[in-house]
């Protein structure tokens, strides 16, 4: 009996110190989580208490503050599941409003989180280890669970529309009273709402989301007039406001003119940022070049004419460094002067014309990179180009005019582009241009130039830019040569994607300088991007 009793105490006492174990690690684990979540609520109060003012994000400022990117990575590891209710509802609300602050500042500068057709519906944050889209997880980890409508007046969109960010965090403590609070202000905006005569002009969230609100017109009037100062009629007709998406950005605040419309630079596409992670960039970019020269044998005046399309793709491997591929096709004529510059789309049996020739010359790949967060305009684009067929520098005997170097071009631009006010920017750009690279037993010229660009911009109005080029490149070659340009341009975005471009500018060259000779460049140009 001794025995028996021995092994029935042992056995009891195992189950009791794995009892006790299993109950430790459990309490532990749970304390390990409130802390990390208690740390979570403090260090988002005191980001947005920085980066908030009066309702608006400083996107700008956002961009360039590290802590972002910590919160994004411990939001797509941390289970929160293991928090109580309360702690998950406050924590959900943040993460919800600082992944759309992280997806905005990815794509910064915008004037819209609408210029991206997928910004809500595309699978790109993680919460929890799951990947998600910001719909998916506002309405099924956020909406559904909780049931309570003023969570509408707390999950901010990036938008005026919304209901305005908050410069605190949601916490479990004041979670109930900020949700009354966020609520009842929205309710009592008439910017959100308000009567006119037996009508209500109301957001549009109440359209949206109607059944979050009550199952029918009665119980949405009910639960609004719990939070109204002034009861309205459920009687009365609503009328859903149209929403407004523009960008709930400091900039786009403090960039307001005083006639009360939005600042003429406020939507601008900056030619020298990085795209978004995600995003395709497509360009086609047209230059005619065209050059009339006296030919010293005869006396006699010649055109040449030099037409290049570029097109090039662009990923946004991440929100500062982009990849893709870059090809070129061109068109050469040269005819004797009078002549049209067009001559170079004709044909071959145009009796002013005495060769022309037109292939695909170059094709490779190509990269750009902002080095630093603290320069979002700043960044380094580089091109290597490797050239396509045989004779593309012209055979004499066969009568095939120069096309393009046999050789390797590779170009690298730094770019910087600073707005000045809210109507004019200034945009600088000098490259490291290396042509016709080679073995000099090829017969290789391996020309390197330093081209140094200027563009003062100024824009009527936030669709379109004017503006004022200058270019400077001396080539360092056994002989020195140089060109410059001067000219105007116009760009017009039809929408923040797309955009087109015309430019039209005087060249000279030392060619054409040494040979009283004219030329000059006319451009066309298309972006189109997609997110």
């Amino acid at each position: 009996m001794t025995c028996i009793g021995n092994i029935i105490n042992e056995t009891n006492f195992n189950k009791m110190t794995k009892f006790i174990t299993l109950f430790a690690f459990t309490l532990l684990s749970f304390t390990i989580t409130a802390q990390q979540s208690t740390k979570f609520f403090a260090d988002v109060d005191a980001f947005l208490s920085q980066h908030v003012v009066d309702g608006k994000v400083d996107y700008a400022a956002v961009k360039q503050d590290p802590r972002l990117t910590r919160f994004v990575q411990d939001i797509a590891q941390f289970d929160y599941t293991k928090l109580g209710r309360k702690e998950q509802k406050a924590y959900l609300i943040n993460v919800y409003n600082l992944l759309v602050i992280d997806k905005i500042v990815e794509a910064y500068p915008i004037a819209s989180v609408q210029e991206s057709g997928t910004f809500f519906t595309r699978e790109t944050i993680t919460v929890a280890g799951v990947k998600t889209s910001l719909t998916e997880f506002e309405k099924e980890q956020i909406l559904k669970p909780f049931g309570d409508g003023r969570l509408h007046f707390v999950l901010v969109c990036g938008a005026i529309g919304c209901p305005p960010i908050t410069n605190f965090a949601y916490t479990p403590e004041n979670l109930n009273a900020k949700l009354d609070a966020q609520t009842k202000k929205a309710l009592n905006d008439p910017s959100f709402i308000s009567v006119e005569g037996n009508q209500i002009n109301i957001s549009k969230i109440f359209e949206w989301y109607s059944t979050d609100f009550g199952v029918n017109k009665t119980a949405r009037v009910n639960f609004i007039n719990k939070y109204r100062t002034k009861r309205i009629s459920s009687s009365a007709k609503f009328r859903y406001l149209d929403y407004d998406w523009s960008i709930n950005d400091t900039a786009a605040a403090a960039n307001i003119n005083v006639d009360g419309n939005k600042a003429a630079n406020s939507a601008r596409y900056v030619t020298s940022s990085t795209i978004p992670k995600g995003t395709v960039e497509l360009r086609l970019f047209n230059n005619l070049f065209t050059q009339r020269f006296e030919d010293g044998e005869t006396t006699s005046a010649n055109r040449g004419n030099f037409f290049t399309t570029t097109v090039s793709g662009l990923y946004g491997v991440n929100k500062r460094f982009n990849a893709g591929i870059e090809f070129k096709y061109r068109r050469v004529s040269n005819s004797t002067f009078p002549s049209s510059v067009f001559t170079v789309f004709g044909n071959d049996d145009d009796p002013d014309v005495f060769n022309t020739r037109a292939r695909i010359t170059g094709i490779g790949p190509k990269i750009r990179w902002a080095p630093t967060a603290a320069l979002p305009n700043f960044s380094i684009q580089s091109t290597l180009q490797f050239p396509v067929g045989d004779e593309l520098q012209g055979n004499f005997d066969e009568n095939l005019p120069f096309i393009d170097w046999q050789g390797a071009v590779w170009n690298t631009q730094f770019f910087n582009d600073i707005s000045i006010g809210t109507r004019f920017s200034f945009f600088t750009e000098i490259d490291l241009f290396f042509e016709d690279l080679g073995s000099e037993e090829e017969g290789r010229t391996n020309r390197f130039s330093t081209p140094a660009t200027i563009i003062f911009s100024y824009f009527p109005n936030p669709n379109t830019t004017i503006y004022t080029i200058g270019n400077y490149a001396p080539i360092f070659t056994e002989d020195f040569d140089y060109f410059y340009q001067y000219g105007l341009g116009f760009k017009y975005q039809f929408s923040r994607s797309f955009e087109l471009e015309l430019i039209v500018t005087d060249f000279t060259t030392k060619f054409t300088a040494d040979n009283d000779g004219q030329a000059a460049t006319f451009n066309f140009g298309l972006r189109y991007n997609i997110q």
